[in-house]
């Protein structure tokens, strides 16, 4: 179920974003709003669009947020295998997307003052003192 689900939400994600989706979601509204004074803009007209829209909005919301759910999860973990991966970085930003906003705003302004420094031809400090130890894993093992 958790597959289907994954393949119908990248599908329409994909195609939601696609320029002729727009011309043709704007192609219906156009027609419906043409046809107004053939149903001389009664209630039911007005119902049409109303919920087509609606349930329409209500349905993308979901299938677009587990899309980006999905892609920021897999982001997050290649973002942590790379800071792993490369020896001078710092390990403690691993899983930083766990913490509180405030946690986060502290590091923010600390790897942004980094920036600022490096563009103004500073030498590059650690951005929360030395780096977090690292678990070394033997090769042969």
């Amino acid at each position: 179920m958790e597959k289907l689900f994954n393949h119908l939400a990248n599908t329409t994600a994909k195609l939601a974003g696609r320029p002729w989706t727009f011309i043709i979601c704007l192609a219906v509204v156009l027609s419906w709003a043409v046809t107004g004074p053939l149903f001389h803009f009664d209630q039911t007209w007005q119902l049409v669009i109303n919920t087509g829209t609606t349930i329409v909005t209500f349905l993308m919301v979901f299938l677009i947020q587990n899309t980006q759910n999905r892609d920021a999860a897999a982001m997050h973990a290649k973002m942590d295998e790379l800071i792993y991966a490369v020896k001078k970085a710092d390990a403690g930003f691993i899983g930083i997307e766990h913490l509180t906003d405030k946690e986060l705003a502290v590091i923010l302004r600390e790897v942004e003052r980094r920036g600022r420094d490096i563009h103004a031809g500073q030498p590059a400090r650690a951005v929360r003192g030395r780096p977090a130890p690292r678990l070394e894993i033997d090769a042969k093992t």
